[in-house]
């Protein structure tokens, strides 16, 4: 039988879930999307145009996405107050200081090969991945994440598409501040990323459903309480053609877990009716918040 983590083990885990989201995104933002100059929205895009427009060796790229990062954290700390989490303060700070140290130590004058369309796909998905892991754990790395919540606080605005648009137009302004090419991958991915995060995000969500037509509703639910620490909902029912008294037990189950209960089902009850279906949407105990 699984055992449930502890409070203690569950703050760890989603710790070091930030952690590695937080380092994932600097990763791909310092070695791919600012060597390259892709400009794809948000505070790094916003950060890469700057580096451009101000002359200056000391205000590179990676110095303006920290001094922005910062100035809208201190915004959500004097204007969210409470509303504004530990979990994207700690992000927030460990993402721009990685940033900064990689800058430091791995200085960048070049792309790291001469693949452009190469250093666009990681600096897409690996931002997107990190995206990803830290929404799963209710985090992000701040930035415009910040601005929409003090602009859903004081104003009627829809915040998604006032955050979209400043993006589009920090991704097209590349064109101007840079060259062709560069904005055209710039809007390429911007294209991309939310398809990216939509997709890292299902995939960290995906569950299995099975719906199991059965005569021996026990056993199948003991196996699914005693050997995986899952629950399940009996349905009474009848054969359309046998008119046989049948149950429907439904659960939802991890891929790893689905596994296991297709091969005890196939050795214990070879005549069940089974049917799966994959889901990155349940809300519930022991499942997503609704």
């Amino acid at each position: 039988m699984k055992k449930e983590l502890t409070p203690f083990q569950k703050r760890l885990v989603e710790f070091l879930v930030m952690t590695a989201g937080s380092a994932i995104v600097a990763v791909g933002v310092y070695f791919f999307k600012f060597p390259n100059h892709f400009s794809t929205g948000g505070v790094s895009g916003l950060s890469v145009l700057l580096g451009k427009v101000i002359p200056s060796s000391i205000i590179t790229s990676s110095t303006m996405n920290s001094i922005l990062n910062v100035i809208f954290l201190v915004l959500g700390f004097l204007v969210l107050d409470k509303g504004f989490g530990f979990r994207t303060i700690y992000c927030t700070v460990l993402y721009t200081g990685l940033v900064q140290v990689f800058e430091w130590v791995c200085p960048l004058t070049a792309p790291l090969t001469n693949q452009k369309m190469l250093e666009l796909f990681f600096g897409i998905l690996l931002p997107a991945i990190g995206a990803a892991l830290l929404f799963h754990v209710d985090a992000s790395t701040g930035g415009m994440d910040i601005v929409a919540m003090v602009l859903r606080k004081f104003s009627g605005l829809d915040v998604g598409n006032a955050l979209l648009c400043s993006n589009v137009f920090i991704a097209f302004s590349a064109l101007f501040i840079f060259d062709i090419e560069t904005g055209l991958f710039s809007i390429l991915g911007l294209a991309l990323n939310s398809v990216v995060v939509d997709w890292v995000m299902g995939s960290l969500n995906r569950k299995k459903a099975f719906m199991v037509v059965t005569r021996n509703p026990e056993s199948v639910c003991k196996f699914i309480i005693e050997g995986m620490n899952r629950s399940a909902t009996i349905w009474d029912a009848k054969g359309a053609y046998t008119h046989h008294d049948e149950y429907v037990v439904l659960t939802v189950l991890s891929i790893h877990q689905s596994v296991l209960l297709r091969a005890y089902l196939r050795k214990t009850d070879p005549h069940a009716f089974i049917l799966v279906t994959t889901s990155s949407e349940i809300f519930g105990k022991g499942f997503l918040s609704a």
